[in-house]
């Protein structure tokens, strides 16, 4: 097995480029490729998701993509097994890797690592699955426990709730004092880290662009499927894209309002993900597509 294998992430705004040089990277540099992407990782979601070709798909193995159901929960806990997977499968093709999306905060995840969890017992989790039959309940439990760790967890966050509870059962210590105790550690360390800078108006034309080619390629259609199939409940159904449609169908807008709205929504995603991409990676290189590709190679390889 070779563990020598090289890592670089590929980040930006939504519609930047992003899996267009990672393919051209990947190829030209013997990796496969880990979407991070909270929309391709569910099967079916295609055209909201902007996922990549089948023909895209077919030139470099990608990792990350058609997952899961649309129905299916999907957090970082899961992405973090996903991400020590697919490391164990570059390690063991000897093939490098490229971490690419705009969903910056798994990456970051990646980087500050997340506490272990204490052993789970089959009584514990007996016990849990009791108390979370009241979900309102179970959280007015933890909150009293630990107001300062609940208080950002909603009543009606089942996950955290659960995890919390968990934690609390099996190790008899509240949330707040297990993270102290059981400090996050790094799951990579020192990874290149690369931003495609965007004019604000450069990139606002192509969400607009994009959008409409969503509607040529069967934006409508998707979406009714998915709703038949799932419903509205999942959380992917509140995604962007998905919900502007559903309000179309409801008869609640125009189809040239419904356009208008993916593009202002999807633009307001790409500014929360530009501040997010610089401001919370200590170590980050960026710079226009167009440039990218060169100081890349250069540096990386």
């Amino acid at each position: 097995m070779n563990n020598e294998i090289k890592q670089l992430a590929i980040i930006g705004a939504t519609a930047s480029g992003k899996s267009d040089l990672a393919i051209k990277i990947a190829q030209k540099t013997d990796a496969y490729i880990l979407s991070i992407d909270s929309l391709s990782i569910y099967k079916e979601i295609d055209i909201v998701s902007a996922k990549p070709s089948p023909d895209e798909l077919s030139l470099i193995k990608h990792f990350g993509i058609d997952v899961l159901r649309p129905d299916e929960h999907f957090n970082v806990d899961i992405f973090m097994d996903l991400y020590k997977k697919v490391l164990f499968i570059c390690q063991e093709e000897g093939k490098n890797l490229v971490i690419v999306g705009g969903t910056s905060f798994y990456l970051k995840s990646l980087m500050q690592g997340l506490s272990e969890l204490p052993k789970i017992t089959k009584e514990v989790s007996s016990l849990v699955e009791t108390k979370l039959a009241n979900l309102e309940s179970a959280h007015a439990f933890l909150s009293a426990l630990d107001p300062h760790y609940m208080k950002n967890i909603t009543p009606n966050d089942s996950y955290r709730i659960e995890k919390m509870l968990l934690i609390y059962e099996a190790s008899n210590l509240t949330p707040s004092q297990w993270f102290e105790a059981n400090p996050p550690k790094p799951i990579i360390e020192n990874l290149a880290i690369y931003n495609i800078e965007v004019e604000r108006a450069i990139l606002r034309e192509r969400i607009s662009k994009r959008t409409n080619k969503m509607l040529q390629y069967g934006l409508i259609d998707e979406v009714c499927y998915l709703e038949q199939k799932y419903t509205r409940l999942p959380n992917a159904m509140g995604s962007i894209g998905i919900v502007e449609v559903l309000e179309f169908l409801d008869g609640k807008t125009t189809k040239e309002k419904m356009l208008e709205n993916i593009s202002m929504h999807t633009a307001q995603l790409a500014k929360r993900q530009q501040t997010f991409n610089r401001t919370q990676f200590e170590t980050i290189t960026s710079a226009p597509l167009e440039t990218l590709e060169r100081i890349i190679l250069t540096a990386q390889f």
